[in-house]
């Protein structure tokens, strides 16, 4: 009588963050776009706020970086998302790294669960329906862009 053959655990439950390939951590990002909203540091408190104000090479449709090779050249401020980083980074609670810095499955919608690279979107999780381009507002006017993000987005 034949067995049938285990399972083996996806990549994400059986190596750290510092052991993934470059193909797994690239495989790690949702497309949610959260990242690349401008934030706000409140100068008294430290305390960071997030806004609907996305870095000018996000493409707010796809909610990927349409610039993505050259992204730390054409934005110097762009920051990479690395093991050593996660934990100082105001990243939402659903976002794959910060998942599994913190021991944590990935979310229902992420793309590497659903096998459906649109399902952060169709789950309302991304950033696509009410994000704007820096582009289109004026750095001064960022804080009247400002919006609450809780810890469960």
């Amino acid at each position: 009588m034949k067995r049938p053959v285990p399972k083996s655990a996806p990549f994400w439950k059986t190596t750290s963050l510092a052991a993934l390939t470059r193909a797994q951590w690239e495989s790690l990002c949702d497309g949610c776009g959260k990242c690349c909203l401008h934030k706000l540091e409140d100068e008294d408190t430290g305390r960071v706020h997030l806004t609907v104000v996305a870095c000018q090479l996000l493409d707010v449709d796809t909610c990927r970086c349409s610039r993505y090779a050259q992204r730390k050249r054409l934005v110097p401020a762009c920051v990479r998302i690395t093991p050593q980083n996660v934990r100082s980074l105001a990243l939402p609670a659903s976002c794959a790294y910060r998942c599994l810095d913190e021991g944590r499955e990935l979310p229902p919608f992420h793309p590497l669960r659903s096998g459906d690279a649109q399902s952060v979107h169709l789950a309302g999780a991304s950033v696509r329906a009410w994000a704007v381009s820096e582009r289109d507002v004026d750095e001064d006017d960022l804080q009247d862009y400002v919006v609450a993000w809780s810890d469960a987005d």
